[in-house]
């Protein structure tokens, strides 16, 4: 079953399909009590009927291939294995409205409806098959005292090394077993601790097997398997002593009991239920073509990750090396000589500017003594007169008739005495 990406919107036949993959694989066999009703049978051979108690029914097909299991032309009792002439009347004649019966099959889910339904392949009406009403009664106990709880079971090993088998040497299950570990897993070492398996004497050679492999600590999984055959064959696996020592069990135990439909307290008891012994070698160890793929698998991925660890690696780095030479003497050498060069650059534009302006001033400057200069005066016809001891002479009263004055011109001086004062009048009209 290929599992949708989550988010996704399933059809109603995709949910359909997943939830029958579910229950065909939580509930592969299962043995239910119930009352017979709304029986059906149509001429297609099939038989259609719900199974109910006080207030819970579970509708239940009985196909017609299931109907015609036997022993040649005679008939035998599914429960027990025991075979008997046609003279004794059959599941299927006996099945009426109302009749109490066992069935056993498997859970599945009918497509058309979306309805679950108990697919059956084994009925027994109840009162015949003491072994079958024991079984129950003793699954009951031990359900009651916890044997069967999910909790409590462990994890197989994941590609388990050391691996110690339950079973007989002269059986078909033990070379199905081995036949499988050839092309798979990874070189792992398996001891058998041989026991029987069916008969007088044989639960109590695989309580002693198991109880040795706890004592010698040396195993990783202790496997339990046996082939197929009636419930009389496979009794062992149903006494309590068996139950007890898979439940006390330090080493996670795997039962491979039997065939597919067949199911045993055992199993039930186990961490781990593997439908064939075949099945329990699937379990434990992957074919090495897959271990193979996988290991390719994981070796590119891990190369894939390399490299992205490698990229991002180096971009920190250069990242780091980045914010170093910006912390770096050198770094900020460089810059501070460029900084230096700049404000080097900016002081003599600023100092050219400086002096031109200062410079235009002092011309400005020059421009104005040069205007007031008594020489410059003098070389266009100007002269300054002064007292000998070099007081000049603004105003004409600043002099004295017979006073001496020096009077200097452009290019020398002229020493006079003041004959007379002849001040301007003030009309404003000027004496020579």
């Amino acid at each position: 079953m290929t599992e949708l990406a989550q988010g996704s919107v399933l059809t109603v036949r995709e949910l359909t399909e997943q939830l029958r993959h579910c229950l065909e694989g939580r509930f592969p066999f299962v043995w239910v009590r119930g009352e017979v009703s709304n029986l059906s049978r149509p001429s297609s051979g099939h038989v259609y009927f719900s199974l109910k108690d006080q207030d819970t029914q579970i509708q239940c097909v009985w196909f017609l291939q299931q109907q015609r299991r036997g022993v040649g032309h005679r008939q035998f009792d599914p429960l027990t294995g025991e075979v008997y002439d046609n003279t004794r009347p059959s599941p299927l004649e006996l099945l009426r409205n109302g009749l109490y019966v066992f069935c056993a099959g498997r859970i599945s889910i009918f497509p058309l409806r979306g309805q679950y339904q108990l697919v059956v392949e084994v009925l027994q009406p109840t009162g015949q098959g003491g072994l079958a009403q024991l079984f129950e009664e003793r699954k009951r106990a031990l359900a009651e005292k916890g044997y069967f709880a999910l909790e409590r079971k462990r994890p197989l090993s994941e590609g388990a090394q050391r691996v110690a088998v339950v079973t007989s040497l002269t059986g078909a299950a033990v070379h199905d077993f081995l036949e499988l570990v050839k092309n798979r897993g990874s070189g792992a070492q398996i001891r058998l601790f041989p026991a029987l398996v069916q008969g007088e004497g044989a639960a109590a050679e695989i309580v002693q097997a198991v109880n040795a492999i706890n004592t010698q600590g040396w195993a990783q999984v202790i496997v339990l398997i046996r082939g197929g055959g009636s419930l009389e064959d496979l009794w062992a696996f149903n006494e309590e002593s068996v139950a007890e020592a898979v439940f006390q069990s330090r080493i996670p135990v795997l039962a491979g009991i039997g065939h597919e439909v067949d199911v045993t307290l055992a199993d039930m008891t186990a961490d781990v239920r593997a439908a064939t012994p075949s099945h329990a070698a699937q379990l434990l160890w992957p074919l090495r073509d897959a271990l193979r793929q996988r290991l390719d698998q994981q070796t590119a991925a891990l190369r894939r990750i390399a490299e992205k660890w490698l990229d991002k690696a180096a971009g920190r780095l250069q990242g780091q090396e980045t914010a170093l030479r910006w912390f770096s003497p050198m770094q900020r050498h460089a810059r501070l000589s460029e900084q230096l060069q700049q404000a080097t650059f900016a002081l003599g534009r600023a100092a050219r500017q400086w002096h031109t302006k200062k410079q235009h001033a002092l011309e400005a400057v020059e421009m104005v003594l040069d205007a007031c200069n008594p020489l410059s005066l003098s070389m266009r016809g100007y002269v300054v007169a002064r007292t000998p001891q070099g007081k000049v002479l603004r105003f004409v009263g600043d002099a004295m008739p017979g006073q001496h004055i020096e009077i200097s011109m452009c290019d020398g001086s002229l020493s006079a005495v003041v004959s007379a004062i002849h001040p301007f009048e003030k009309s404003g009209s000027q004496s020579a």
